[in-house]
């Protein structure tokens, strides 16, 4: 991968150039920037052409036109080949619209996600799918995964773990109970942002947000807003909707939600642990090929007062070399001190190891299934920090 700390800027202009001179050297270089991106332009569209010949192919064999592996080995081909000085950070998500819009031409995607607009479930499906796609908000995770199911929309994204708060077990039940299986993944870096109507803190009296976000912001706000008020809200986007009515609140989500809502941030990255990354499960579509670095999760349930029945359903996986990468446990409804084991092994069930691992585990367990395979994530998704005015300064502090 390139080094951007080793790339040499361009040479300034030399002390005392006359105003004359400065004039034509810049409308020069303005003209070969133009004349770059009148290649680039000329690049997509020849890009756009193959994209429609493969949908053409695609058509054929009635295959969905998202490919999370593609698009993930893309990307990583693309920053280990970046000779620079263009930046590493700016080639994931510059190509990432390029395949979106590329990919619309093929067919209009649908995306459904748990709402409202500017959650952060919302925010990693932009992210994962570019802003090409069609967006539906669901009100509950059950019913992401109702609308895939009724044809509604081709893929649907569900949290799954946060590395604060543990698993979302919402989604395990609904893995359960449904009949999608999982097609990818994404990994969200979680980063709160304060904003408001107005752009200034000094208005400030009141602040609002989903519960989740004020306990994770707590230690920012005791320090640079102690003492005041701390709404509660159903989510980020109606603390987000409550600031643009009222100039006194500021609220906390994520940027998306800010530029929905026509907020000013005035301070970004508030959260306390700046390591909150959540996972995100894509459902829905074809059954991905493998791609030589996978994840197969799997549900199991043992024989209930077998002793040693959770060795011996593990056991079969360390004797096939497959590796362990979760395990979870869920009551089972409906059974009384039951339990669902979730496990997400490394490796696609194509993998002659997994497949026998698995099988060899299934004679142990009182019931199996198989929830997906699909290519792992490879980058944590972290949206570009939003511009914010002055630093904040604490309250009470000395000018």
């Amino acid at each position: 991968m390139s080094d951007p700390g080793s790339r040499t800027p361009a040479a300034a202009p030399a002390a005392g150039a006359s105003d004359s001179s400065f004039q034509t050297e810049l409308a020069d270089l303005r003209r070969e920037i133009d004349a770059v991106d009148t290649r680039i332009l000329e690049e997509l569209n020849r890009r756009a052409e193959l994209v429609l010949r493969v949908g053409q192919l695609k058509q054929q064999r009635s295959a969905g036109v998202y490919s999370a592996a593609r698009e993930r080995d893309l990307t990583d081909t693309l920053v280990e080949a970046n000779p620079g000085p263009f930046p590493d950070a700016g080639v994931r998500p510059v190509f990432r619209e390029i395949v979106s819009a590329t990919r619309s031409l093929e067919a209009r995607v649908r995306i459904a996600y748990l709402g409202p607009e500017g959650t952060f479930s919302h925010l990693a499906a932009r992210e994962t799918f570019g802003a090409h796609a069609e967006y539906v908000a669901a009100a509950s995770l059950g019913e992401v995964f109702s609308i895939v199911e009724r044809g509604e929309a081709e893929h649907g994204i569900v949290p799954v773990e946060n590395t604060t708060d543990g698993v979302v077990t919402p989604t395990l039940d609904a893995l359960l109970a449904s009949e999608l299986a999982i097609s990818g993944e994404s990994l969200l870096r979680i980063s709160h942002h304060l904003m408001s109507s107005t752009g200034k803190l000094d208005d400030v009296r009141r602040v609002a947000s989903h519960p989740q976000p004020l306990a994770q912001c707590r230690i920012w706000l005791d320090r640079h807003l102690p003492g005041l008020e701390r709404i509660e809200t159903p989510s980020t986007s109606a603390a987000a909707e409550l600031a643009s009515r009222e100039a006194d609140v500021a609220a906390i989500g994520s940027s998306l939600v800010a530029e929905l809502c026509g907020l000013e941030i005035l301070a970004g990255s508030i959260e306390d642990q700046r390591d909150n990354t959540t996972r995100f499960l894509v459902i829905g579509g074809d059954a991905p090929p493998p791609s030589g670095h996978d994840l197969t999760s799997v549900a199991y349930t043992v024989r209930k007062g077998e002793s040693g029945a959770l060795h011996q359903l593990l056991k079969p996986f360390s004797d096939h070399g497959v590796n362990l990468a979760s395990i979870q446990a869920r009551p089972l409804k409906g059974t009384p001190w039951e339990y669902v084991f979730f496990i997400d092994l490394e490796g696609h069930l194509k993998q002659p190891e997994v497949r026998a691992g698995f099988e060899a585990a299934a004679g142990f367990a009182n019931s199996h299934r198989v929830l997906g395979s699909f290519p792992r994530a490879t980058e944590v998704r972290n949206p570009s920090r939003p511009s914010v005015g002055a630093p904040v300064k604490v309250r009470g502090e000395d000018s």
